[in-house]
């Protein structure tokens, strides 16, 4: 994601609503200094090098601003999913549910266990985020991610309240209910989107689809290749039985019969076959069935980029509050190279900060 050389003033501009969420002069001459960090020239992105580099605030001022200081981050989200919304909300924009991984070495860092890392493949030492992505077209905006807590830390309060973590983030949570809720803070937000968007990990999840049904949301998902699916003529019966009273309820003649869905199979060319689920209306077109299906995969670009070109895991704190605070700065950051790439190709004529909350936001779930 290349910028020119005037960056650097276009950001000052840019972050003007997200700074003004800030009270202290401190706090808002650290945010433009951090995400100009993230952005800059550096191979990495921790806390030292980019107070090394920046030569005019000094590491632990730098340090205290993402780890201790005292701010509310929740007006800058705010901030951030206006902004997201502003640029490519609407009824054909997609809402991508998904996870990253970030490798870590030892155990003290908040959330890091043995667990399957999917930027590797394969089990390993890791910190865990469930993202949320919002994206139009090829564009993609990261809105959320939120560390998931494996049994490891749940099950060991002193850990917990060692590493900082919020009371109400301390429960067990599955990743498909920390999913569901940051989809309900959007929808409460305003963010428009057409189209929940997941893979097999959290579709396999049956009450994860019922929830996003319940929330009259639309979503095309993928299934693994063993999910039963069955047709819709299914009748309920009351079976004989050879012993024993009759039946006082009656019984599906093939299945437990389950939400009305399109079933979509891919076959590869390399001879692989993927299986989808939708609730898109029965008059979708194929067309657009193959585009839901496929756009997903715009996240998996989105956290190569905050992690090779950001830093998003090259973090190096420990805590619950400033590696959340460190992953939004990330997607702050990542969301001004975005304007700026939008506005060098003339989508946008003018896109310098987030726009004023529209009164009449609202979460689109019917079709397009």
């Amino acid at each position: 994601m290349a910028i020119n050389t005037d960056w650097r003033s276009d950001l000052e501009v840019w972050l003007a609503p997200f700074l003004a969420a800030l009270g202290h002069k401190a706090q808002r001459a650290m945010c433009p200094t951090y995400i100009a960090g993230l952005i800059g020239p550096d191979d990495r992105k921790s806390v030292q090098p980019m107070a090394a580099h920046n030569g005019d605030i000094p590491y632990d001022r730098l340090h205290h601003f993402v780890s201790t200081g005292v701010w509310d981050s929740a007006p800058l989200e705010a901030a951030l999913w206006r902004h997201a919304d502003h640029l490519v909300g609407g009824k054909r924009s997609w809402l991508i549910i998904d996870d990253t991984s970030l490798p870590k070495k030892g155990e003290h860092s908040v959330g890091v266990a043995p667990q399957y890392a999917s930027t590797l493949g394969k089990k390993a030492n890791c910190q865990t985020l469930v993202s949320v992505t919002l994206a139009s077209r090829e564009v993609p905006l990261m809105l959320s991610l939120r560390l998931f807590l494996p049994d490891i830390w749940t099950a060991y309060p002193t850990r917990l309240k060692r590493a900082g973590v919020p009371l109400e983030h301390q429960g067990s949570r599955t990743k498909p209910e920390m999913a569901i809720e940051e989809i309900d803070r959007l929808c409460a937000a305003g963010v428009r989107f057409g189209c929940v968007l997941a893979d097999a990990g959290y579709s396999l999840s049956a009450p994860f689809r019922q929830a996003l049904s319940a929330r009259n949301l639309r979503w095309a998902v993928g299934i693994p290749r063993h999910q039963k699916v069955y047709s819709t003529d299914v009748e309920l019966v009351f079976p004989a039985r050879k012993r024993g009273p009759s039946r006082m309820h009656p019984v599906p003649d093939q299945h437990m019969p389950g939400e009305e869905a399109w079933l979509i199979g891919e076959h590869r060319s390399t001879g692989e076959r993927k299986y989808y689920l939708s609730n898109l209306s029965a008059d979708t077109s194929l067309r657009r069935l193959a585009a839901a299906i496929k756009a997903r995969w715009v996240c998996e670009q989105t956290h190569q980029q905050l992690k090779e070109e950001l830093g998003l895991d090259h973090f190096e704190g420990r805590s619950w509050t400033s590696l959340h605070r460190h992953a939004l700065m990330s997607m702050m950051a990542y969301a001004f190279l975005q304007s700026r790439r939008l506005t060098a190709v003339g989508r946008k004529k003018r896109v310098i900060g987030p726009p004023p909350h529209p009164q009449s936001a609202s979460n689109t779930t019917g079709h397009s």
